[in-house]
């Protein structure tokens, strides 16, 4: 059921909005069409995070690579559910979980030398030397185990 514009809305029905198809690779779903004085009631919404940003806000889409103003984004209903998703969506797939602070660009999963927590790159490769005991033998290497 659609409901009258002015009603109120709820997370887990259909925006009472009209929608347009959105091509999304081989699948095509509904994408609303959404007022702008509509918008920041939608954001908050379908927001699920805590405190959802200004409309006037710039966020960064880590799928995409891109900034974009958070009043440029889109909400789509696909497989019986609205999704907050970023304008890139089409391109990238970039859902609100993939917005960040543009000074966030960088998640933290590496460190400057481009490891993560467990001392490996991106292809899960071990960083560490192999000649480098320090790893299970501490910073002192006398050749025998701390133990």
């Amino acid at each position: 059921m659609i409901l009258p514009m002015d009603a109120p809305m709820d997370a887990e029905q259909k925006l009472p909005f009209p929608t347009r198809p959105l091509r999304l690779g081989d699948d095509i779903v509904e994408e609303y069409i959404i007022p702008d004085d509509k918008k920041q009631e939608v954001l908050e919404l379908l927001y699920f995070f805590e405190n959802a940003p200004s409309l006037d806000e710039e966020m960064y889409d880590l799928h995409e690579g891109k900034t974009f103003i958070v009043r440029e984004f889109r909400v789509t209903w696909e497989n019986g559910q609205n999704w907050l998703v970023s304008p890139y969506y089409p391109n990238s797939g970039g859902t609100v979980i993939d917005w960040v602070p543009p000074d966030d660009e960088d998640d933290g999963s590496e460190d400057e030398y481009g490891e993560d927590e467990y001392g490996q790159d991106d292809d899960g490769v071990s960083l560490l030397d192999e000649d480098d005991d320090s790893a299970i033998f501490g910073d002192e290497d006398d050749g025998k185990p701390p133990f």
